[in-house]
């Protein structure tokens, strides 16, 4: 028989700035203002916690390039200091932070993690990404990214290392007996001497593992490289996935990796990004997403998909055809976000104005636009078909997307039996279903 999770959906949400749609920072309600005040993100997550979301998460960029006046400086808190802060104020609601195997010093990372992960009796998560720009890199003494098949073989060490780090102890191995004097037992504090390509650590952690065993490992890469290393060690994959064709696709890459690297066939949860315009009436939701791709800055808009296909989208003609863009074999950059592009151009034919809304808000995750009952039905579909284990909310406007959600959805859900109506665990393992480590 299935658990009560396995049945039920998973429900993330990523925050970022007042919003992810491009013109959030514009409309007359908008939180631009307090992006750089923790209690905004505070409350944020307590608006998560308040609809039982499994996590909240942040991604991470480690440049600001600051060029241009629309830059928009949303990664101004460190995602591990701002989810230690989130903590403090919030009692069940995960807390998933993005780290760079590419950058990260993976003693430094896993100690923080494992820190956070006792603070919160094990309510932590984190996302290993490989980085994607040279500025990045700039900031870490590179002149440039090490080429994507270096930086995923890095990641698989890195991963490997972290894993290593986060059960190097136990904390039954602090003894503190006052009576024979004994602090720890040190038969089970052992150094895990990892010598490898890219790191060198002796080891162990200061840090014993955590309530959950250890962190949740979420991962992101759509490329083949990683969705092997997303097959090789993640418990979820945050995916990318304009239409259930594309789900669909992903979820057999996952499995068919998953089968040639895991002799117990486990189940890695996939939590395609989910961008919705909720409504009482499909009118109001349609009016929602117009008042803002109304203000959309165009200038801005064709930075962010020159950004996503790799080439300069300046002087394209706004209500020509999309110009022909290259197969996604010939494709160096992040692979996921393009063939989501690709594939919203086969399935719509757009101008590049049309092409620049549907990217807009989430950059062509799954758009839903529509009243309650419109959003839950998609997200039953996607789940009973199963492409989906549950969703990465990205709101278009925060807190207005996130509240609309949390008021409007979340009941819907509820009344479907497809998502809970209280906390059931503490740690984010137990809110995902998955066994301790």
């Amino acid at each position: 028989m299935k658990s009560t999770q396995d049945q039920q959906l998973n429900i993330g949400v990523l925050l970022y700035g007042c919003g992810h749609h491009q013109a959030a920072w514009l409309m007359p309600d908008s939180s631009i203002g307090r992006i750089g005040d923790i209690s905004y993100y505070q409350s944020l997550a307590q608006l998560a916690e308040r609809g039982y979301f499994d996590a909240v998460f942040f991604a991470d960029s480690q440049s600001f390039p600051g060029k241009h006046s629309t830059d928009m400086p949303a990664f101004w808190f460190d995602p591990v200091v701002n989810l230690t802060a989130i903590s403090q104020v919030t009692e069940h609601v995960g807390l998933v932070s993005t780290i760079s195997s590419t950058f990260s010093n993976p003693f430094t990372a896993s100690r923080q993690l494992l820190s956070l992960d006792h603070i919160t009796n094990g309510r932590v998560g984190w996302n290993l990404v490989t980085s994607m720009t040279d500025l990045e890199a700039l900031n870490h003494g590179m002149e440039s990214l090490p080429p994507h098949d270096k930086r995923y073989e890095k990641a698989d060490e890195f991963a490997d290392l972290m894993n290593k780090l986060f059960l190097s102890w136990d904390g039954n191995d602090f003894v503190h007996q006052r009576e024979t004097g004994e602090l720890i037992d040190p038969s089970g504090i052992r150094p895990i001497n990892h010598e490898g390509t890219y790191f060198k650590v002796h080891g162990p952690s200061t840090t014993p593992k955590s309530p959950q065993g250890k962190p949740v490992l979420m991962q992101a890469g759509a490329s083949k490289p990683g969705i092997a290393l997303a097959a090789k060690y993640a418990d979820a994959v945050y995916s990318v996935s304009w239409n259930l064709k594309q789900a669909k696709r992903f979820r057999e890459k996952l499995d068919e990796q998953v089968h040639q690297h895991d002799a117990n066939q486990r189940h890695v949860k996939v939590f395609p990004g989910l961008v919705t315009y909720v409504g009482h009436t499909r009118e109001e939701a349609l009016a929602k997403k117009a008042a803002l791709d109304e203000q959309l800055p165009l200038e801005t808009a064709l930075k962010q998909l020159s950004y996503f296909i790799r080439q300069d989208c300046s002087d394209w003609e706004i209500d020509q055809p999309v110009p022909p863009l290259p197969p996604v074999e010939e494709f160096t950059g992040p692979v996921g976000r393009y063939e989501t592009i690709l594939e919203i151009v086969n399935d719509t034919q757009p101008t590049v104005r049309e092409l620049l809304g549907y990217l807009s808000a989430g950059g062509g995750h799954l758009t839903l636009i529509g009243t309650p009952a419109d959003i839950a039905d998609q997200m039953e579909l996607w789940f009973k078909a199963g492409v989906a284990d549950g969703f990465n909310l990205m709101p278009p406007t925060l807190p207005g997307s996130l509240d609309d959600f949390v008021e409007l959805v979340v009941p819907e859900l509820q009344k479907r039996g497809l998502f809970r109506t209280n906390y059931e665990g503490h740690t984010l393992r137990e809110h995902f279903g998955l066994p301790l480590e």
